[in-house]
């Protein structure tokens, strides 16, 4: 996906790649080197629904179903609508002149 973006569409999809895996952790593998392309798989997800303009609640709705059902970890809808403000917040500043 990375060679058909554009660079700030790379940059955006790079933020979120962080943020998914140091902040929003649901694993807790974020200090785990070998374990850096844990989230890889729901990065198109979420950059789509960002890309999309999809709001902090359905951001948050997505995470909060990648958790529990994908990944089969309790809900923290608390912490999932944290990381999608925060992701709204990376898209904003990178699509700022």
């Amino acid at each position: 996906m990375d060679n058909q973006l554009s660079p700030l569409d790379k940059e955006l999809y790079r933020r979120i790649d962080e943020v998914l895996h140091y902040l929003w952790d649901p694993i807790g593998v974020a200090g785990m080197p070998g374990a850096r392309d844990e989230y890889d798989a729901y990065l198109p997800q979420v950059f789509s629904l960002l890309k999309a303009g999809a709001g902090a609640d359905e951001i948050a709705d997505c995470l909060t179903e990648i958790s529990t059902q994908a990944i089969g970890l309790g809900n923290n809808q608390e912490r999932d609508r944290q990381i999608a403000e925060l992701l709204l917040e990376w898209k904003a500043q990178i699509s700022e002149p």
